[in-house]
């Protein structure tokens, strides 16, 4: 056994999943893992942490803990270099290493991270060197790929299918008015975090600018709302119910949490067909989700289960059972229309458990495949749904992924992610010279209002119900609450329109070209892009984009393949690690 690290739960765990790639050095690599702790390490004051301290700590820590007994030890030791080296606040040291040390330590000591490794990986490549995730290929079927036809807009006046799309709601059970929205813990507006300031204003009734999430008033709100508002044909629903307290969770809290919405939602929505998708906030510890092959009490089958339960009345048994496998599923939606919905925790680079073996985690790329493969012998179209969005997972599961898209893009007719909790999407482009646009992987704008948002949700409009019919995205609308006037007002909550793609963007279309064609008009028009980054913060920004902030923006909508500059370098001629600073400041989801 290598080195299985404590510290590593405070490091890599404590924040609240990273949202971005961003290009890393001259040499054309996209930073992963190693930066986002960097990132981190700068925002929760991890200066302290030099390569000979870093060294030393975690060479101690492999050898106590080749002896068990020595965990709980190892586990003091964590909090009190936390604590000393101001990593975060002493509260949040003891609670988040109590949390996450069973399933962490039970995962690392089945790892083979050396201190070498764990070093560079916290500190930097001048630490050492970390390269834990090989690449690896799945295999596609020996059937040749369909001459590409290029889609075309639907005829006017064809039918549309409407389709809600609601991701990361984030509901705080202990979000007080009033309270201090200004803390030095990871969440505020809570009635621990005290009262505001002098002079300071406090925590708003319905949300606060603030790293806030959201009260239960606000979630109803929503949901009173859209039940005036259909119909829906369907509703995605792509995960992250709890709060960003991961360091005070427990499996009752999240499994009450995921029971009650969606109950909640199933209260107010009634009868629509609702297809969700597993955030990475549904476990605790946060981001842990284990392979199926991992058995007994660090399993995920305690969220599994409740999963299938919850939502047995929207899925069928079929679903319910790959759910409880691997939290993953396949479901008809309507006549000529699949829908595949990923566990996008398999793919994640925060998920410490695929340490053990990162190579296509629950075999569920390869079961993509053959659901696609079948999909495509039928003649049907498939929409895909996740959590995160494919270009922020580690590089050979998103490279493999990018590679499915490809082979099978006259089949899928859609990619609806959330996660970043803004407003944006992402190209996929051939392989072969990738300059021909082949899909887009929306990502639509999260329920809470983490970090400094207005609240908001999407609507797809779709090619609808007909023979002949793409089931392509033909526009969509983002809609917010506005905190700045509901926070004023008395009366209930207005949630109102904030832009329609095409109108705003000055689209012809949503095919994958215009997407394509509109990143270039950014490039060329500066005012186009600002009110992007506008709309991109759901109409709440504190300061506009330039520079190498809207080269690094850029970047993130050409490429849906971590790890991958080659679409970049075109937009700068500056390094990309001039770029990499703009998104180590990034806000965390």
């Amino acid at each position: 056994m290598h080195i299985s690290t404590v510290l590593c739960v405070v490091f890599l765990q404590h924040h609240l999943a990273t949202g971005f790639p961003v290009p890393g050095s001259d040499h054309g690599h996209l930073i992963e893992i190693g930066d986002a702790v960097t990132s981190l390490r700068a925002q929760f004051g991890w200066r302290n942490l030099t390569c000979p301290l870093c060294k030393t700590v975690f060479t101690a820590i492999d050898i106590a803990l080749q002896n068990e007994a020595n965990m709980d030890q190892v586990a003091t030791m964590a909090e009190e270099v936390c604590i000393r080296l101001h990593l975060a606040d002493g509260k949040v040291c003891i609670q988040i290493i109590e949390l996450f040390k069973g399933d962490f330590i039970s995962a690392l000591m089945r790892s083979l991270l050396r201190p070498d490794e764990v070093c560079a990986l916290l500190v930097g490549s001048s630490c050492g060197h970390f390269d834990i995730y090989s690449d690896w290929n799945v295999s596609l079927p020996n059937v040749p790929k369909p001459p590409v036809v290029p889609p075309t807009p639907p005829k006017p006046g064809s039918p549309q299918n409407r389709v809600l799309f609601l991701t990361d709601i984030h509901w705080d059970r202990d979000y007080a008015e009033g309270s201090n929205p200004d803390c030095k813990d990871p969440l505020c507006c809570r009635n621990v975090t005290g009262h505001p300031h002098r002079h300071h204003r406090g925590a708003g009734r319905w949300g606060s600018y603030s790293k806030c999430d959201l009260p239960f008033r606000t979630v109803e709100s929503l949901l009173s709302h859209l039940a005036e508002s259909g119909p829906w044909d369907w509703v995605y629903w792509t995960g992250d119910i709890p709060a960003h307290n991961i360091w005070a969770q427990t499996r009752a809290q999240q499994l009450l949490e995921l029971s009650t919405i969606s109950q909640l939602i199933h209260k107010y929505l009634g009868d629509v067909p609702v297809y969700p998708a597993v955030g990475n906030h549904e476990s605790t510890p946060v981001n842990s989700f284990p392979p199926p092959f991992i058995r007994g009490n660090h399993s995920s089958a305690w969220l599994y289960d409740r999963m299938a339960e919850e939502w047995g009345a929207w899925l069928p048994a079929e679903a319910q059972d790959t759910i409880r496998i691997g939290g993953f599923y396949t479901v008809k939606v309507q006549s000529g229309l699949r829908l595949v919905s990923l566990n996008m925790n398999f793919c994640a680079k925060e998920n410490f458990w695929l340490l053990i073996n990162a190579t296509d985690p629950a075999g569920q790329l390869q079961w993509l495949i053959n659901i696609l493969q079948e999909s495509e012998s039928k003649g049907e179209k498939v929409h895909i749904i996740g959590h995160i969005p494919p270009g922020l997972c580690l590089k050979s599961w998103s490279w493999n992924y990018y590679r499915i898209v490809n082979r099978y893009e006259g089949t899928i007719a859609g990619q609806f992610f959330g996660h970043t909790h803004l407003d944006e999407f992402q190209m996929f482009y051939d392989e072969e010279t990738l300059s021909r646009p082949v899909s887009v992987a929306f990502i639509a704008p999260s329920v809470t209002t983490y970090v400094n948002l207005n609240p908001g949700y999407r609507v797809y409009k779709l090619d609808g119900d007909y023979p002949g019919t793409s089931h392509l995205v033909v526009d969509h609308e983002t809609y917010i609450l506005n905190l700045t006037e509901v926070n004023k007002n008395i009366v209930p909550p207005r949630w109102t329109l904030l832009y329609r793609a095409q109108e705003d963007y000055g689209l012809k279309s949503a095919l994958p070209a215009d997407w394509d064609g509109l990143i270039r008009s950014f490039l060329q028009d500066d005012r186009a892009f600002q009110h992007f980054w506008y709309l991109n913060h759901k109409g709440h920004i504190s300061e506009p984009c330039h520079d190498s902030c809207k080269t690094a923006a850029l970047c993130f909508l050409r490429t849906g393949r971590s790890g991958d500059p080659q679409l970049c370098k075109s937009l700068t001629s500056a390094h990309f690690i001039e770029i990499a600073e703009i998104w180590r400041h990034r806000a965390m989801c």
